[in-house]
């Protein structure tokens, strides 16, 4: 037979590394075998298969006859070995059957060059010098020295051995000193090592005959494999599966796994998905279940939830639930001017003005919640109760702050509505509370292409600027206090950020500068906003784009115990928990001119000829 090297796999009635010793014929079902020749049992790299090894079971252990392949490191192990650098031999077993500690049946599954190996047997005793079939001779190293001594060592131990061998006259055998003293500085030092690691094991071996014991076995010193104590399927295992399922014989994907199973000395466990281990019931998962990537509570999908909370900070919050404003309009009222007093004449009185009152009573906004109790019990992942109390809570601001802003979109006839005379809408109150104002795009671009604009800057520019003068201009009217927020839809803000020249540069870098630009404090964006109409009392038909107010002049009353207040009830007839977040408030500007609604005129001739102002798509 061609090959490179050979030495001893394993050597019988050693004790390894690892405690365990292996018997007589333990891997006699290898003999004749070829198995990978691979560098310190790594796997990671095609390049760390270094040839094969054909295995022979002798009467002292498993002798491998290896030979190299014609790769850079199959070469490069070749000279190792060739010049001696590289001497000992390690294998990787598995389906291994024990009694105690000693190993009666395994299965090869590779042999490996090491540094140091756990069995004190397994080196290499035979090198061919240039591969071409002579031998360069038994190679002596510090691992037959080891061997030896663990050899002789009972001899030594056993006087009646002792007197054997002098009665024979064997008075010239050298003894243990003797033959250790040849050893280099250096062998000596390993030799230390490996029998003091030998007699460590050796020690705390367990005395079971009990057939047990971990089922993977890899002898190296120097090599703490993730795979021991585990079974394997691999790559290619899988594919055998597949294979064997898609033949008529078998049928099925579950009837080629169980096949394999019992093949490969595993027991399927269907309840584990996967694989056990027979013996200590290690598991290997074929099939991992599946792992919440946040555990805990779901996670929540909401409405845009930033604006909710700052019209929820920003109103004024009154301990008043009944609300009255009032107001008296003296500008431009010409009875009301001081006048000049000639002489003799008589002195005319100031006229008369009118005063604008309004009163806004309180409405409950309740929401109502049932838990059955079997849930709260079996729900072990979160808190269920404070789960549903959280979204409820985030419902109710939600369902406030678009009452104020929007108004709550039922119809009149809902039982469900929020009433508009109780918390009044900014976009929809009265003229006198807010400024209406149209965005008009196509006026816009008619003035700023009349100094040939469109020359040089895009269309998103000229909604911009239309925007900005839309909201300057309505300023002039306005008589909120403070510096106003605006609040606007998503796309309305996209349109002002990306506002370019034709050069590619950007009009605004940063909503804060189009903040400045427009004269607001903060911008908000709304996507509650996107699609909402209303009908005028002329019949036009306008979409809402924005809405600058400071909410400090929107007062938010409610009485003591008026304020949102949760209630909790167990019903024992359904066994269900009953919880009510429940308020009672009122809400209006209470500042004439306080706030401006931007929009744009999208009357149609389909449009409702409504003679009053209704809201649509609030839905």
């Amino acid at each position: 037979m061609k090959y490179d090297f050979g030495g001893w796999a394993t050597r019988n009635d050693l004790t390894c590394a690892d405690g365990r010793v292996i018997k007589k014929d333990a891997f006699k079902g290898q003999n004749g075998m070829t198995v990978p020749l691979v560098w310190m049992h790594n796997h990671n790299a095609p390049d760390n298969v270094l040839g094969f090894a054909h295995l022979e079971n002798r009467d002292d252990g498993v002798y491998a006859h290896c030979e190299f392949n014609n790769t850079e490191a199959g070469q490069t192990a070749k000279e190792l070995v060739r010049h001696g650098d590289v001497r000992s031999l390690s294998i990787f077993a598995n389906q291994l059957k024990q009694a105690g500690s000693d190993v009666i049946h395994g299965v090869i599954r590779e042999v490996s060059l090491v540094l140091a190996g756990a069995n004190p047997g397994a080196f290499i005793d035979d090198v061919l010098a240039h591969g071409d079939g002579e031998s360069a001779g038994i190679i002596v190293g510090y691992d037959e020295m080891i061997m030896g001594y663990l050899e002789h060592s009972d001899d030594e131990k056993d006087p009646e051995k002792q007197d054997e061998g002098k009665e024979n006259g064997d008075d010239s055998e050298e003894t243990v000193e003797e033959v250790f003293n040849t050893l280099t500085e250096k062998q000596k030092t390993a030799a230390y090592a490996l029998i003091g690691h030998a007699v460590e094991n050796g020690e705390s071996e367990n005395n079971d005959d009990s057939e047990g014991g971990d089922e993977t076995m890899k002898h190296n010193v120097f090599e703490n494999d993730q795979r021991d104590n585990k079974t394997y399927l691999s790559h290619a295992d899988q594919e055998s599966i597949l294979k064997k399922a898609k033949t008529s014989q078998v049928g099925s994907f579950q009837t080629a796994l169980a096949m394999y199973a019992e093949d490969n000395a595993l027991q399927h466990d269907a309840l584990a998905s996967g694989f056990v281990q027979t013996g200590d019931g290690n598991v290997s998962l074929l099939f991992p279940e599946h792992k919440e990537v946040r555990p805990g509570a779901p996670e929540l999908i909401t409405n845009d939830q930033g604006w909710i909370t700052a019209v929820m900070n920003k109103v004024h919050k009154s301990p008043i639930a009944r609300i009255r404003t009032s107001q008296v309009d003296i500008r431009n009222i010409d009875k009301l001017r001081p006048r000049g007093y000639k002489k003799g004449k008589q002195k005319i009185q100031a006229g008369n003005f009118k005063l604008v009152r309004r009163t806004t009573d309180p409405q409950t906004v309740y929401v109502k919640n049932a838990l059955h109790r079997d849930d709260i019990i079996d729900i072990t992942d979160f808190d269920y109760v404070s789960y549903l109390y959280n979204i409820d809570r985030m419902m109710l601001n939600e369902e406030l702050a678009t009452a104020i802003m929007l108004g709550d979109g039922r119809d009149d006839g809902d039982d469900g509505k929020i009433d508009p005379e109780h918390i009044r809408p900014i976009w929809t109150d009265d003229d006198l509370y807010t400024i209406h104002v149209d965005l008009d795009v196509a006026a816009a671009k008619k003035e700023l292409q009349g100094t040939n604009t469109g020359a040089n800057f895009g269309e998103n520019f000229i909604v911009a600027e239309g925007m900005i003068n839309t909201v300057l201009y309505a300023k002039e009217n306005y008589k909120g206090t403070g510096t106003p927020d605006a609040f606007m839809t998503p796309h309305m803000l996209n349109q002002m950020l990306l506002a370019r020249d034709l050069n590619g540069r950007r009009i605004y870098a940063s909503r804060q500068e189009l903040a400045t630009a427009l004269n607001v404090g903060t911008i908000h964006t709304v996507e509650q906003f996107e699609g909402k109409t209303r009908t005028t009392s002329d019949n036009k038909k306008k979409k809402l784009v924005a809405i600058i107010a400071n909410l400090a002049d929107y007062s938010l009353g409610a009485t003591k115990g008026g304020e949102i207040a949760h209630f909790t009830q167990f019903d024992i007839d359904f066994n269900q928990e009953k919880s009510l977040l429940e308020t009672r408030c009122s809400g209006a500007l209470t500042r004439v001119y306080a706030a401006i609604a931007v929009e744009e005129d999208v009357t149609t001739a389909s449009s409702d000829t409504s003679s009053r102002d209704t809201v649509d798509s609030q839905g």
